[in-house]
């Protein structure tokens, strides 16, 4: 959320208030599209890395405010899970070397990072869902002390009265309970950044909800939690059970989950922050007294907005909206929330260059892919995405043909969209060579049939039939992973299986 906050209760008055502030700053929001006072085009992209704290056994370290206190960098902040840390990389403009610039900027950092969490014991590990974590690791004792976790895992947890249903059925099935949010933390993600103006917002939202499910499909690396093995990508329904507000009941109703993918294309930026406010409860109600958006705005100035940023960043959409000011002048982003982290920094800015790539040239389209694949198909694609990664059967749209067909994700990377990525990086002026590497490692995922959770999946078997038993299976398989990792080479590259027989 980013937002400073005090733990405490809140009085029933509390939400009332802070529903109107809502409403207001909802009404702000209107005016400032309404009256154009956003900001210019600037091609700016953002970066978010969640990562793990594993030791040198694979396990789990507890310990992000030590590891912090040692980097002492505004780059790097703590994350829901005392084994979690986030990296924000500057905006960059997307143009030229910029992929290649984010590239070092991120090994150079990691790699100063890592060096750090070593002084005391621990590593830096870019992956979904670190493979070792146990169900009693997840518990709210090690949510990061900090005050905003600790609220916001007491309101979901009071909204929900009652324990929270993990219930997971994949390769294996994962069923059990959780008394917080704190599996949540399991869940460690990309987050790519898009400024855009109003007008082009929906297009930009609705071609990166087109293209969630392929993103997911070359993309998974997430395919453990508490030992099973379950999905290819399972952070998403994980995310969506570990905060899932609703009682069976209130499911059985109807009532949308916090977490969720939509349920329908927009035409503006406005639609889903409206809907935001409609379809979900304030979590945390703080509201800024001292602010008055639509007298702010009369008197020509700036709102910041704040309830309606705050209530933003407790509704989890694998597409979200962003209001920010900076510099004084408001700005739109779109926030994707789909990718896991890692394997490796290759990997990382080779998902961002197909995201950014494809994205830019589906929002140019004069028949978007939007107006000829319903969003149910759309949904439905990134539900298989997560199930099946790399091997996901999609839905997609007949090239020149009405109607939409089902496409291997791979069939479909290679002979469509990867043209559309590269003529989008073409757009953003992204140099030629930055463009062909880092597609190529997608086009090479697609060719070998493989990603973070098959190499995952392939060495935890491995490691099985060479006798080791499950939990030694995957800390060895952990071990494996961040050796690769940190070697730097993309996953596609990976040898299966081990050097020696334990890893």
């Amino acid at each position: 959320m980013g937002e400073k906050v005090v733990a405490g209760g809140f009085e029933l008055s509390d939400r009332q208030r802070y529903r109107r502030k809502l409403q207001q700053c909802l009404a702000g929001l209107a005016r400032l599209l309404a009256e154009k006072r956003f900001d210019r085009p600037r091609n700016l992209m953002g970066m978010e890395i969640e990562l793990n704290l594993a030791g040198s056994d694979g396990l789990p370290r507890m310990m992000n405010a030590e590891v912090l206190e040692r980097i002492a960098s505004h780059d790097f902040q703590t994350e829901l899970g005392m084994f979690n840390l986030e990296v924000n990389i500057v905006p960059h403009r997307i143009s030229g070397r910029v992929l290649d610039q984010l590239a070092e900027e991120l090994r150079a950092g990691l790699g100063y990072a890592h060096r750090k969490a070593n002084e005391v014991g621990a590593g830096i590990v870019m992956i979904g869902i670190l493979p070792t974590l146990a169900q009693d690791d997840l518990v709210s004792a090690n949510l990061s002390d900090v005050d905003r976790y600790v609220l916001l895992n007491d309101q979901i947890v009071a909204a929900r009265g009652e324990d929270f249903a993990l219930d997971i059925d994949g390769v294996e099935r994962l069923s059990c309970t959780s008394a917080s949010i704190a599996p949540e933390a399991a869940c460690t993600s990309v987050q790519l950044h898009l400024q855009v103006t109003p007008a082009r917002f929906a297009d930009v939202w609705n071609a990166a909800q087109a293209v969630a499910a392929v993103q997911v499909a070359v993309g998974a690396n997430a395919p453990f939690l508490f030992g099973k093995e379950l999905w290819r990508e399972s952070r998403p329904p994980l995310f969506q059970q570990a905060t899932d507000t609703r009682p069976p009941e209130l499911q059985a109703q109807g009532v949308r989950p916090r977490t969720w993918f939509g349920e329908r294309w927009v035409d503006s930026a406005y639609d889903l922050f409206e809907e935001n406010l409609r379809y979900f409860p304030a979590l945390l109600p703080i509201c800024d007294d001292e602010e008055d958006p639509l007298r702010i705005i009369d008197e020509g100035g700036v709102p910041r907005l704040q309830e309606l940023v705050l209530h933003n960043g407790t509704v989890y959409r694998w597409n979200r909206p962003v209001y920010g000011v900076a510099d004084g002048v408001p700005h739109l982003r779109v926030e994707n929330r789909v990718l896991p982290a890692g394997p490796t920094v290759t990997d990382v800015i080779a998902n961002a260059a197909f995201y950014y790539g494809l994205v830019r040239s589906l929002a140019d389209e004069s028949r978007p892919v939007w107006s000829r694949l319903p969003f149910e198909a759309a949904a439905e694609n990134f539900d298989n995405a997560c199930r099946h990664g790399i091997d996901a059967e999609l839905q997609w749209p007949r090239p020149g043909r009405a109607g939409v067909t089902r496409v291997p994700a791979v069939k479909l990377v290679r002979d469509e969209l990867l043209p559309l990525a590269a003529a989008g990086l073409d757009a953003w002026n992204v140099e030629p060579a930055d463009r062909d590497r880092y597609l190529g490692v997608i086009e090479e995922r697609c060719r070998r049939r493989v990603n973070g959770a098959s190499w995952q999946a392939d060495t935890y078997h491995r490691a099985l039939e060479a006798g080791l038993e499950r939990e030694a299976a995957l800390a060895a398989m952990t071990r494996r992973y961040c050796t690769l990792m940190h070697e730097g080479n993309p996953v596609h590259t990976w040898p299966v299986g081990f050097p020696g027989r334990d890893g």
